[in-house]
């Protein structure tokens, strides 16, 4: 559809460009008599969209009905939900599941009789970008993506409204043709053209200028933490943001000796996205500080703190934790999505009949079972879908962690204070008398606390824990190393999961590529069939250059049979009971990880960096 306007001054171009100017939250002392007649403007038009917006869901509600897409009573939902949160209803279509977003890309195309386009590989100049002021273009979401002697090219996830294109028209001037793309390539591209971290340098810039960070003056970053307009605040918003927006899962800000460097960890893998002065470290870890009610004066000892933020609309908490370095402290976010749900058991991914050995475990009424691996391969996730299967309102459920990282209003979660004496060990032995019939002890870090847990086992109660290990069988050898008696061990524990998470190829992009040597024996020593086609992610606008986009679990499974209680009770070493675990038929990680190779999910290369050791 291709759409054209004059470039003379029309009074609703006008108007367009003035309500782009208000998105920008530019503060003012008093607003000029110009500026109300736009913010009143503006007002008429939200109106206006939202009875356009009404009439066009209803129309399109109507023929996704009849196209028997969807059923009448996820219409109904979907219908209230978006009226709820005032948002589009493919919006809601997508986000709450009822459509997949092939499915409703295919008809939208149809339906709206709109060209479509493919973004995967869109690399839009920089001037390109600018035409669409970000407000607008994440306001609308609208991309422009290319530009051909007069005519501009914008894709849309779905017909825009009729206000909305007079504005759209306004801003970009000149001819518009508007193409169908689906939503998460438009986000994609958007996030790629418009990144919170660009700016970063004339806000550095600005924190020189102002010479907060002379010699002798260090103790006015406090004063710069607490001011809102401060040029340092603003780059602790941007880093979130783009945080965020990156799907990152921990900021790190780290001091060096002639920089400060931040990175995200996207996919449990590390990436350098900032390098700032080193005179702008200790204010950064001020303003978070600050955010997290932490002590901004101590600074040489480790602190922990959490606060809330929104961006782009999503509630995410945010755990901070510094400690002192040569250079400075150190500060790490991690950052938590609220909205998130917690999974099942079936949606972790777990092979079949792992899953049904695992779920007859878990369902039993008394035992501990135990998730093993190293920080960041979702034991706690784990953990979580178990607890899941098990709330059915006659239990009562009781969890100890450090932190709370899902909050379920169905189950009692304490989470530690050292200040307070409440330790995992003393969290556990008071939860002991609360009359519990699950407990989650959020990880077992020392003898006391595993002694306590075996007992708690022993004694009825169905006890959920994590303990770092690096494979299932090898946690067995850990509560040994701990003093805990083997015949305590083998009556007590009756299930262990030993997990991974592997970065997932980015299906967009993948390649036909020939292993190496290395990589193709590997492969052969598992004894899997050899493949005739290889696949590698080349990288593109989806997974930003990578080749890789989301993780998937990896997961062995480790039940305590009759014959590896025998084994444990006679302090048997552990490659006999490896051998005995594989013998009675379970696949150990790395196996199950060059399963996900076969079915072109992941690369030889990502198995070797996460199970390489196994």
């Amino acid at each position: 559809m291709t759409i054209s306007k004059p470039n003379e001054k029309k009074s609703f171009a006008k108007l367009g460009k003035q309500n782009i100017s208000l998105f920008s939250k530019s503060k003012k002392s008093s607003p000029s008599q110009e500026e109300k007649q736009a913010s009143e403007a503006m007002a008429g038009q939200a109106t206006q969209r939202a009875i356009e917006a009404n009439e066009n869901d209803a129309l399109l509600a109507a023929a996704l009905f009849d196209s028997k897409l969807i059923s009448k009573l996820d219409l109904e939902k979907a219908l209230a939900k978006k009226s709820h949160q005032n948002i589009r209803l493919t919006e809601t279509l997508l986000k709450e599941g009822f459509v997949s977003e092939e499915v409703l890309f295919d008809f939208l195309c149809k339906y709206r009789k709109l060209p479509a386009v493919d973004l995967i590989n869109v690399q839009p100049e920089s001037d390109v970008a600018a035409l669409l002021p970000e407000s607008m273009a994440r306001l609308f979401r609208a991309v422009a993506f290319r530009v051909d002697g007069g005519s501009t090219s914008v894709a849309v996830t779905d017909e825009l409204l009729g206000t909305e294109v007079e504005a759209l028209l306004g801003a970009v001037g000149g001819v518009v043709q508007f193409h169908l793309a689906p939503p998460s390539q438009v986000q994609r591209l958007l996030d790629k053209q418009h990144r919170a971290t660009d700016s970063v340098s004339e806000l550095v810039k600005s924190f020189e200028s102002i010479e907060i960070m002379r010699r002798g003056a260090i103790d006015d970053t406090n004063d710069v933490a607490a001011s809102e307009d401060a040029p340092v605040v603003q780059v602790v918003a941007r880093i979130l943001t783009q945080a965020v927006r990156d799907r990152a899962s921990d900021v790190h800000i780290e001091p060096k000796k002639n920089e400060v460097r931040v990175r995200f960890r996207i996919d449990g893998v590390l990436t350098t996205v900032l390098e700032l002065p080193v005179a702008m470290g200790p204010s950064l870890v001020s303003r978070i500080k600050v955010m997290a009610q932490m002590n901004i004066v101590e600074r040489r000892r480790p602190q922990d703190g959490q606060f809330g933020v929104e961006v782009d609309g999503h509630s995410v908490d945010v755990r901070v934790a510094t400690i002192a370095t040569i250079w400075g402290e150190h500060c790490t976010m991690r950052i938590l999505e609220k909205s998130r749900s917690v999974m099942t058991l079936a949606d972790l991914g777990m092979p079949q009949d792992t899953y049904e050995k695992f779920i007859r475990v878990v369902r039993s009424p008394s035992g501990m079972v135990l998730c093993t691996g190293p920080t960041g391969s979702g034991k706690t996730t784990t953990l979580y879908a178990v607890l899941s299967e098990v709330v059915d309102g006659t239990r009562n459920i009781m969890t100890i962690e450090d932190p709370v990282e899902y909050v379920l209003p169905s189950i009692n979660q304490i989470q530690t204070n050292d200040q307070a004496g409440l330790s995992f060990a003393t969290g556990l032995r008071s939860i002991l008398r609360q009359d519990p019939d699950v407990i989650l002890v959020g990880e077992i870090r020392d003898v006391e606390t595993a002694r306590i847990a075996v007992q708690s086992a022993l004694t009825g109660h169905a006890v959920l824990s994590s303990v770092h290990a690096t494979d299932a069988v090898s946690a067995l050898h850990r509560f040994l190393d701990m003093g805990i008696e083997s015949f305590l061990i083998s009556s007590s524990i009756t299930g262990i999961v030993g997990q991974r998470l592997l970065r997932m190829m980015c299906s967009h992009c993948k390649v036909a590529y020939k292993p190496t040597a290395e990589e193709l024996e590997l492969y052969k020593a598992t004894g899997l069939a050899i493949k005739e086609t290889f696949y590698i992610g080349e990288g593109c606008n989806f997974c930003s250059g990578t080749g890789f986009h989301g993780r998937v679990g990896v997961f062995e499974f480790l039940q305590v049979t009759s014959e590896i209680k025998r084994l444990v009770a006679a302090f048997a070493p552990q490659d006999q009971l490896q051998e005995m675990a594989e013998k009675e038929g379970m696949r150990t990680l790395r196996q199950e990880a060059y399963r996900l190779v076969e079915r072109d999910l992941t690369t030889i290369s990502e198995v070797i960096r996460s199970t390489y050791t196994l």
